[in-house]
């Protein structure tokens, strides 16, 4: 049992949930408004592993000619259903264990330190959301190639180009892309193509307004792993997303608690904590039977977990965006 000594704290349960709550309001840096609502954030309390929704299927070949010549028999369509299928993660926090005795030598404040480790841990949890919610999106997104919903730009670094290439995979509802999801790596190739075009409505914008053009949409910019695939050289993703591709949706209550152990040299006080969010994509099911509960960051990776619903999807124009692959 490793057991801090060097920086002690003793968490008092006012100032820490004050601080991790603040956090957690903070961190929006990709969530909701950020995001145009692309990826929200949500609380909704939900029993069991999954979350599962059921909906009409699209009725096919609804509208068909009518005969004015016959009077034989019509065929009869029927109504079928499928599902939505979110999962749920399910989340530690600690244990950190940290002794009294080493709290009481460096003067500190207990409440101070109380609501810095609730910021700390507040602002984990928001990484920790966000990195998730990119991996599922990304899976999910590459998974429509089927739907032609990925353009291939691995010839060349992200540009202005690229990025209409792979808005184009959405044919008449690239209106409905909202926002980019992309590496800074990505983002600031953009910056120097935008100057090279020399074109006074691109490089200017890039470089007397410290904006670069990402035709009319904003440009979340986040280091996430799940937006490089490893390679010679790695390649990058750019996602084009659509309004709540990805919905998180924080579904069990935060269980943080705090414990002072005694019968040891010196006294201790340990903070632990649990939580969880299910995860949903626009226009896919969780593959239960492939995925199981509980995923991991490999399952939550995996495109063939995220089933794309055909009924819904329209050859991909009903999933959650579109993504463009660069060096």
């Amino acid at each position: 049992m490793a057991i801090g000594k060097a920086s002690d704290f003793v968490i008092y349960h006012e100032q820490f949930f004050g601080g991790y709550s603040e956090a957690l309001e903070q961190q929006s840096d990709i969530f909701n408004e950020a995001s145009r609502g692309c990826i929200a954030l949500r609380t909704n309390r939900l029993k069991g592993d999954y979350e599962q929704e059921s909906f009409i299927k699209n009725i096919s070949s609804l509208i068909t000619r009518r005969d004015t010549t016959s009077t034989s028999a019509a065929t009869d369509l029927a109504m079928t259903q499928g599902e939505f299928v979110g999962v749920k993660v399910m989340r530690k926090i600690g244990p950190i264990a940290q002794t009294r005795d080493a709290f009481r030598k460096i003067g500190r404040d207990p409440g101070e330190m109380s609501f810095l480790i609730g910021q700390q841990i507040g602002k984990a949890v928001s990484v920790e959301m966000a990195n998730s919610a990119i991996r599922a999106t990304a899976a999910a997104v590459k998974a429509f190639h089927s739907g032609g919903m990925l353009y291939d730009g691995t010839a060349g670094t992200p540009s202005h180009t690229g990025l209409v290439s792979t808005l184009a995979k959405m044919g008449d509802q690239a209106q409905r892309v909202e926002c980019w999801v992309m590496h800074s790596k990505s983002y600031f190739d953009l910056v120097k193509q935008a100057i090279a075009d020399k074109v006074f409505e691109v490089a200017g914008v890039t470089i007397y307004s410290g904006n670069v053009a990402t035709l009319g949409r904003p440009a979340i910019v986040i280091d996430s792993a799940p937006l490089i695939e490893t390679g010679t050289p790695d390649q990058y993703l750019i996602m084009g997303l659509v309004n709540e591709a990805c919905v998180l949706q924080e579904s069990e209550e935060r269980d943080v608690v705090t414990d002072v152990i005694t019968g040891l040299e010196n006294i201790v006080q340990r903070i632990q904590g649990e939580f969880a969010y299910t995860i949903t994509i626009k226009g896919c099911k969780y593959d239960i039977a492939n995925g199981a509960a509980n995923p991991d960051d490999t399952a939550l990776a995996l495109g063939t977990n995220w089933d794309m619903i055909a009924a819904v999807a329209n050859a991909g124009k009903g999933g959650p965006g579109v993504v463009g692959r660069f060096d």
